[in-house]
């Protein structure tokens, strides 16, 4: 019996395939980043062809690192970037398009339009999501309004759509050549599009967009041992290895998270950040600004749903130090920034660069930073960038707990800015309450191998994945509620001056 279980993780900025032994444990990985195209303000696409080649390689580059074979893979699982949305050809695999990002506003008056002709509660009530740039469906309309004979070859099933995942799984499965069409309940419930009760694409809501049925992918379970085909193109996976799971990224680290039981949430820190709460198989309708989604389904059982708490910019304020600014080299920089200073001397920075997330969905907003004085150093706004980081995370924590009456114990946090000990020591003293990360911090790529791996026999049950998680390092509050009290006052009152920047007609 093969001994290993693979994870595509198909991110924001980049993609990496990491392969896991029966115990949780990471053997080997790959990664490579891929370009970030911004053609104008509030613009942000992919190239899918280069998502699809960099796949390839780091397939390739992880299994040559450890040694493996195809054969060695008892299964696969996908996680991706969510609402990125790719449109293409299904008889050449050519794109019709670049990929438009989940952090695109360029369809702002389409969703204001939604809300202003009173399709918003509609939309929330079968979808479980408002009328936002962030999700699938307004770019779908995007693309068929703007390119040219897009609509009519999607009348003649000569056009099909998918997120990341349904984009990769095709091209692993033979593209062209047979490749699969599908999805997952998690990825369709962040299109705007699928019915969170019946758990199909909704006639009504597809007529909302004016989207073609048939440009869908078929949506099935999160982990199925038989529903995502095979491997076939693949260079180094011409073996067939089953691809059992299809997970968003954020349900994905859920899953890594082992969050399995009403109650149970984690913060994923990375581009964005990412809060969800597992609320079991009841739907729970947010009254606070948070996303009610799938969290996961397991082949036959009952879906499991969520709430979530989405933030557009966390890492990526980082990575405008480090890529616009320049006050820094590397993501690491950033810690050490900030930590030559005690605190961010009274300045705010709001990095609304593409309006703001939960819980105020307002496109209207952009970023700022507030309170600078000539005494202001590189530090302080180092320092302020990491503070945001955490005080947005805050504001979800706080909205979730209206929504569910559940008050955290301790947060679970993964992803890529955990490395920084000063931001999770930031963290716990704007929330108050301890923070813990897992000894495998990259709990998305676990989480889609734990969902193949389940699907196909690799892992017993849930019970057998909670043993495998352990902590890492866990980090106490050291304000007192006095300083918690005065930085939160005064980082709201920064949100409030962030809104009613840009008109949205």
């Amino acid at each position: 019996m093969p001994e290993f279980v693979g994870a595509v993780d198909q991110g924001t900025t980049s993609t990496r395939f990491m392969i896991f032994d029966h115990d949780g444990n990471e053997v080997a990985r790959h990664q490579l980043e891929h370009r970030q195209i911004l053609p104008r303000s509030g613009w942000v696409e992919h190239d899918p062809v280069e998502i699809w080649e960099r796949s390839n390689t780091v397939i390739q580059n992880a299994l040559r690192a450890c040694g493996l074979s195809p054969t060695d893979l008892h299964a696969i699982g996908i996680t991706n970037q969510r609402e990125t949305t790719v449109v293409w050809d299904p008889r050449t695999g050519r794109p019709y398009y670049n990929a438009i990002v989940w952090q695109d506003t360029r369809t702002d008056t389409i969703a204001a339009a939604l809300e202003r002709d009173g399709h918003g509660a509609l939309i929330r009530r079968k979808a479980g999501l408002p009328p936002a740039t962030y999700f699938s469906g307004g770019k779908i309309q995007w693309l068929l309004e703007n390119v040219a004979g897009l609509r009519e070859a999607a009348e003649r099933g000569h056009a099909v759509f998918g997120n990341t995942d349904a984009w990769v799984l095709w091209n692993l499965t033979g593209g062209p050549d047979g490749g699969v069409h599908a999805t997952d309940v998690t990825n369709a419930s962040r299109t705007m599009l699928m019915d969170l009760e019946t758990l199909d694409w909704d006639e009504e809501l597809l007529a909302l967009f004016g989207i073609p049925r048939r440009m869908l992918p078929t949506i099935h379970p999160s982990a199925h041992p038989e529903a995502y085909g095979q491997a076939r193109t693949s260079r180094p996976l011409r073996s067939a290895v089953p691809i059992a799971a299809l997970l968003g990224d954020q349900q994905a680290a859920t899953v890594g998270q082992v969050c399995f039981s009403p109650g149970e949430a984690k913060n994923t820190y990375g581009t964005g950040n990412f809060l969800v709460l597992n609320t079991g198989t009841e739907l729970v309708r947010s009254e606070a600004g948070l996303l009610t989604t799938v969290a996961y389904q397991f082949g036959d059982a009952p879906a499991v749903y969520a709430l979530e708490g989405s933030i557009a910019v966390t890492g990526a304020a980082v990575q405008w130090l480090r890529d616009q600014l320049k006050i820094i080299t590397d993501a690491a920089q950033s810690e050490r920034l900030a930590a030559a200073v005690e605190d961010s001397g009274g300045i705010y920075f709001v990095p609304a660069f593409s309006g703001l997330f939960a819980p105020y969905w307002r496109s209207d907003a952009r970023g700022a930073i507030l309170g600078l004085a000539r005494y202001h150093t590189c530090e302080h706004l180092a320092r302020a960038t990491l503070e945001a980081i955490c005080y947005q995370s805050r504001d979800v924590v706080e909205a979730m707990e209206h929504d569910s009456g559940v008050h955290l114990d301790v947060l679970k946090v993964d992803g890529g800015v955990t490395a920084n000990d000063l931001c999770m020591q930031i963290q716990a003293d704007v929330l108050g309450v301890p923070v813990s990360r897992p000894v495998v911090a990259e709990t998305t790529a676990l989480g889609a191998a734990y969902a193949a791996g389940l699907a196909t026999g690799f892992w017993r049950d849930t019970d057998e994945l909670r043993s495998h998680w352990h902590e890492s390092k866990r980090w106490q509050p050291r304000w007192t509620a006095e300083q918690r009290a005065e930085g939160y006052e005064g980082w709201k009152k920064a949100v409030g001056r962030s809104m009613d920047w840009v008109t949205v007609e």
